[in-house]
């Protein structure tokens, strides 16, 4: 009478383990859909490349992508099939699966991370030079927490906001004046840190016009978050309009509060740490503001460059960005309406 209660023993048994298998499977996809779907579409992503470099690695990024959900499958498909349909207590040989094992679980995956690796050096190899020569170089300086960008051929400088010709191959020179920072556009091309006391060459090239979030993707301080950066990507003429508009000094006033304006720049300690060229402001500790009135963003992207949030900004960027390198500034009321208004007027 044991023999009977031994084998519904058994069968309970491996019904436990079916149940546990279901349910960790089940888990694991509850997992990875919630994973999925906190995925957003404004957020530059890899996947949506613009770019030839970044278009070579969404292509291994997906390729790669396709074998683990294959593998993945099949590991589930396996643990499956041995959850429903096992022998009972019926002992295996242990010796008799030892080539497969060993093909599955050495050689298929071997040849698989060879065969990858390979493609992705030779991805790197073909990507170091540009299809074409480049005819412009821009050269980009990471700082605490900002980008300078400067076109030398030009004379144009400007920070934060990297506009660039579409198809068309730019070089780009990147240093840092201080700590590690990471140079990195997603849809463009893949990161390039920085280190102090080096400068790293690299190229960039867009394939239709747009706007592309960059970002530093090394750890760098408090406000690393904050350190972001617009590539702006244009038909050559219109490229070509922007440089020369960039390249020339800053208009003067011409109403008497962006006059006020422009004197309160030039007296107060503004004048000490930014340029606006054709003025006496010629600090070089903050970035050029002879165009500022043009640019998107302000702060490195943190704000958007509008009148009250530049009000915002000028009389105590410490509640934007804590930790910044500009301390608050001891103006009037009337003050800050007027060198906002100056500085708004600086296209």
């Amino acid at each position: 009478m044991q023999l009977p209660r031994r084998r519904r023993g058994g069968a309970n048994s491996a019904a436990r383990r079916s149940t546990r298998a279901l349910a960790c499977t089940a888990a694991w996809t509850v997992l990875l859909i919630g994973t999925l779907t906190a995925c957003g579409n404004d957020s530059p992503s890899t996947l949506s490349p613009a770019g030839p470099k970044s278009q070579l690695i969404a292509t291994i990024w997906w390729a790669l992508f396709g074998i683990s959900v294959l593998v993945s499958a099949l590991v589930i498909g396996a643990m499956l099939w041995a959850a429903f349909f096992r022998r009972g207590d019926t002992k295996v040989n242990q010796t008799s699966g030892k080539g497969i094992v060993l093909t599955l679980g050495a050689v298929i995956p071997a040849a698989i991370l060879i065969a990858t690796f390979g493609t992705s050096v030779g991805g790197i190899a073909r990507n170091a030079d540009p299809p074409s020569p480049t005819e412009m170089t821009i050269e980009i300086t990471g700082n605490r927490w900002w980008w300078e960008v400067r076109y030398p051929e030009a004379g144009v400088v400007t920070a934060n906001e990297i506009h660039i010709p579409v198809d068309t191959p730019v070089r780009l020179r990147l240093e840092t004046d201080d700590v590690i920072h990471s140079f990195w556009v997603p849809e463009l091309m893949p990161k390039q840190d920085l280190l102090p006391k080096r400068i790293n060459h690299v190229w960039m090239s867009a394939d239709e016009p747009g706007v592309y979030r960059g970002q530093c993707a090394e750890y760098c301080g408090a406000q690393h978050a904050h350190m972001a950066f617009h590539v702006v990507a244009e038909p050559s003429n219109e490229f070509e309009v922007w440089l020369a508009e960039q390249s020339e000094p800053a208009e003067k006033p011409d109403t008497e509060l962006e006059r006020e304006g422009l004197d309160v720049l030039q007296t107060s300690t503004c004048g000490t740490c930014h340029t606006v060229r054709g003025t006496s402001a010629d600090g070089e500790l903050g970035p050029d503001l002879t165009h500022v009135g043009s640019r998107s963003w302000l702060a490195a992207g943190a704000i958007p460059n509008d009148f009250g949030h530049m009000s915002g900004w000028v009389a105590n960027s410490q509640t934007v960005k804590p930790g910044n390198l500009m301390p608050p500034q001891q103006l009037s009321p009337e003050e800050l309406r007027a060198v906002v208004t100056y500085l708004q007027s600086l296209e």
